[in-house]
């Protein structure tokens, strides 16, 4: 076996991870596994997620503890051992470890509504449960009709139904459905064209009815594979149904495991924020420079149409909260004026969050990007056609993805959109508002850069905060906050809503939501505090800020009136932690610098803290704190 791929640099990244597997390095190179997979062609990263399956998890944890764990527990109605080897891959490539948990065969009724069972005690991330047509044609008499196959499509929607209920109630993580194929061999076995018609609304309406259980199932997810046996992948290999009852092709199975791994990313924090395009043959065909504005392609043309898609796919999804920029080695004012007059186009100036043209190296600019929107470089993804342009970005800056468009227009918005850079479970009113919102941050730098000292811009920006518990709506952004925030992140626990939900209704528990806004406009909803609440010791189980509000003083007003209501409880101290990551060491002395004294450590880092409330800090001078919790106004 050669596992190799070639890289526009020329290098082969795939000889290079066959060098570790043969030197028994995988575990201790581990970090570098995620750029070693990218280039591989599918057929040889599948067989690279069959050597990396076999690594024991804690194998590579000796030599990288801080290596996020996914915890995956795997069941269906047929074989599902398939899925390790490729969802083991698909979470390396996002520099995840996969700590599968398998159950038997055909028991995913029986793991599902027991909560004492195997699966619940796995206490597992995401449970995928993976469902294929036989979980209805087993139960269909012979001969059938279709009216058969409905009273079956039935029962078993209302049977899934009944055990996402179940999840709810004992699970602790992320279920994932999927929409059943119908292979033809089924439809095929009618001979009239009526019956097979039948069959095929039935059975979509029942697909429609189990994509529907998300509405009412805030834990679940299902992911609909119509779209991926519509790109030209088999559901079904014969062999392997008869002989090894496993109901989904290979093709499918890895396609079904990289959504997984996308719904994992998201679920991590590691879904990506910005996506930064290319101009000359990204978004428009031609060079600007040369073709000039009337020359350049945009619409009216066979090729000018697929820019134009791409430029309406860009649209689509910063109208969901991805921030939109541009860097292109060009001058600034041609592409300005394009961007602001060219009748034809569809994404204009304001689209964008920033526009960067300019001759200067694009890993610099992406540098510079990066900087001046205050988010790491693990946050972009970068989209150009030039295969010298992605290698050099790709080499310079490893943490940004970088996706290559090729030389026709047709296939981009396919490239763009294949590794769901950008997924998420759900997309709030946050997410909606987060372009404008960093757009008026980068107006705050460029205020910020009028003012000759840190005060005196801080004098001016008028920062106002309301501090209050979470209520019922500010769940879902909360929870999202809590996986989505690497930086100030003191714990790094992520919460999905139901947890969310579960501490803001226990009395053992105080969630703070942190608001923010100042001249510029409203930040939103920035941040969370989790309390826990025992007697007279209060513990904080995280404290949470986005870092678009970085050093504005919100934090350590926060904390004051947190130390300031605990004191006005009859509360004698407060308890801390902070639990190091790969992005959070910048917060590590943060409650020692606000007053905390620090009680323990540990081998792994983790970091204890004391309050004793007898000295609280005084809210900073240049702010306004607004909004009350536990029944009290915050100081």
């Amino acid at each position: 076996m050669s596992l190799t791929a070639a890289t526009p640099s020329g290098a082969t990244v795939g000889e290079s991870f066959q060098d570790l597997h043969r030197q028994g390095l995988l575990s201790a190179e581990y970090p570098r596994v995620a750029g070693l997979l990218r280039e591989l062609p599918p057929d040889e990263f599948q067989r690279a997620g069959r050597l990396l399956s076999r690594i024991p998890v804690d194998d590579v944890l000796r030599h990288h503890p801080r290596t996020p764990v996914v915890s995956v527990a795997l069941t269906g109605h047929g074989t599902v051992v398939g899925l390790t080897a490729p969802l083991t891959a698909e979470l390396a490539r996002h520099g995840l470890l996969l700590r599968p948990h398998t159950t038997d065969f055909g028991a995913y009724v029986f793991e599902l509504a027991d909560p004492r069972s195997e699966l619940y005690a796995s206490r597992a991330d995401i449970v995928a449960c993976l469902l294929d047509h036989t979980v209805v044609f087993d139960e269909v008499p012979v001969p059938w009709r279709p009216e058969d196959v409905e009273r079956v499509l039935d029962s078993t929607v209302r049977r899934l139904a009944a055990l996402a209920d179940s999840f709810e109630k004992a699970g602790t993580g992320t279920l994932v459905y999927n929409t059943l194929p119908l292979p033809r061999e089924r439809t095929a076995q009618f001979v009239d064209h009526r019956s097979r018609g039948l069959l095929g609304a039935l059975w979509r309406e029942a697909n429609a009815r189990l994509l529907r259980l998300m509405a009412d199932h805030p834990r679940l997810v299902v992911l609909d594979l119509d779209p991926l046996t519509a790109s030209g992948l088999p559901a079904l290999d014969a062999r392997l149904s008869a002989y090894a009852k496993t109901h989904i092709s290979p093709e499918l199975t890895a396609a079904y495991a990289r959504e997984v791994g996308h719904l994992a990313r998201g679920l991590s924090g590691r879904a990506r924020k910005c996506l930064v395009l290319d101009l000359d043959n990204t978004v428009w065909g031609g060079v600007l420079g040369d073709d000039g504005p009337e020359g350049i392609e945009v619409a009216d043309s066979y090729r000018g149409e697929a820019f134009r898609a791409l430029q309406r796919t860009a649209r689509q999804l910063a109208s969901q909260g991805v921030l939109l920029a541009a860097v292109s080695k060009n001058d600034l004012a041609p592409v300005q004026e394009v961007l602001r007059e060219h009748p034809a186009m569809t994404l204009r100036e304001e689209d964008f969050v920033r526009v960067i043209a300019n001759w200067h190296p694009k890993h610099d600019n992406l540098r510079s990007l990066a900087t001046d929107l205050n988010i790491g470089l693990d946050s972009l993804v970068f989209a150009d056609d030039s295969a010298y342009e992605c290698g050099l970005v790709g080499r310079e800056l490893p943490e940004v993805a970088v996706v290559r468009l090729d030389a026709d227009p047709a296939t981009h918005v396919e490239r763009l959109l294949a590794d769901g850079w950008f997924d998420v479970r759900d997309v709030t009113a946050e997410d909606v508002a987060r372009p404008g919102r960093y757009r008026e941050e980068l107006e705050r730098k460029d205020f910020l850069d009028s003012f000759s000292s840190l005060d005196d811009y801080l004098a001016e920006l008028g920062v106002e905060v309301g501090l209050d518990e979470v209520r019922e709506p500010q769940v879902p952004r909360v929870s999202q906050i809590t996986l989505r925030t690497n930086q100030f992140n003191l714990t790094t626990e992520r919460l999905q809503p139901s947890d969310v939900a579960a501490r803001v209704a226990s009395p053992e528990h105080l969630v703070l939501a942190i608001r923010s806004s100042d001249r510029f406009g409203d930040n939103g909803l920035v941040g969370a505090v989790f309390v826990g609440r025992k007697g007279a010791t209060w513990h904080i189980d995280n404290f949470l800020l986005s870092c678009r509000v970085f050093a504005r003083g919100i934090e350590h007003a926060c904390l004051a009136a947190l130390l300031g209501h605990a004191r006005s409880q009859g509360v004698r101290q407060v308890l801390a932690t902070y639990r190091p990551s790969a992005k959070n060491h910048k917060v590590r002395d943060f409650y020692s610098r606000n007053g905390f004294t620090r009680d323990t450590a540990d081998d792994g880092g983790v970091l204890g803290f004391r309050h004793d409330l007898e000295h609280i800090p005084d809210l900073p001078p240049h702010l306004r704190l607004t909004g009350t919790f536990g029944g009290t106004q915050p100081r």
